[in-house]
């Protein structure tokens, strides 16, 4: 016997018992209005209950797969209506800096309670510039590095960015972003 016969084989055993439909023709009545109602509240409940699964998510941080980013590449993220001038001015380290994180030695657990800490912490101080330390994974050969790709991935997800871009060499390259916050008076 093929691998074909055995697959045949298996697929008529597991339709013994079944009969076929009656009708063909699709039902094209509209559907009563209770049971709509019904089928909303179940998407309802649905929804809720997916939306209530904390497990991945941590202040609104996931901690499912993440796009991973090289040691070396430059990260640059910008909401809309942040001006081009504005993000060369970050890029190139002319925004002081008001407050900095240094995420080395953190698990990704930790390193996510820690990023959400700090941003919401240097929001409501006002700050407007601060500077994340995730660095480049050398540690080991090969490794990737993972608090980066996720860092780019959490910054993104926090209504507090507004931008963000690798650090100059000086304070750290691309093993620190620099990142930019809301004004205070559009928070």
């Amino acid at each position: 016997m093929s691998d074909n016969d055995n697959d045949d084989f298996d697929f008529a055993s597991a339709m013994q018992g079944i009969t076929r439909h009656s009708h063909d023709k699709a039902d094209l009545k509209p559907t009563p209005k209770k049971l709509r109602a019904a089928n909303d509240a179940t998407a309802q409940y649905k929804r809720r209950m997916a939306s209530q699964d904390t497990e991945s998510l941590v202040d609104g941080l996931s901690s499912e797969i993440v796009q991973l980013v090289e040691s070396e590449e430059e990260l640059i993220f910008a909401t809309p209506g942040i001006q081009l001038k504005m993000m060369k001015r970050l890029k190139q380290g002319h925004i002081p800096w008001e407050a900095g994180l240094d995420l080395h030695g953190f698990s990704l657990d930790e390193a996510r309670d820690e990023l959400s800490r700090f941003i919401r912490d240097a929001s409501q101080n006002q700050c407007r510039c601060v500077i994340v330390i995730h660095g480049k994974a050398y540690s080991g050969e090969g490794q990737q590095p993972l608090v980066k790709s996720y860092v780019n991935d959490w910054l993104k997800q926090m209504h507090q960015v507004t931008a963000f871009c690798s650090a100059q060499p000086k304070d750290g390259g691309t093993g620190a972003l620099y990142v930019l916050l809301r004004n205070a008076n559009k928070r």
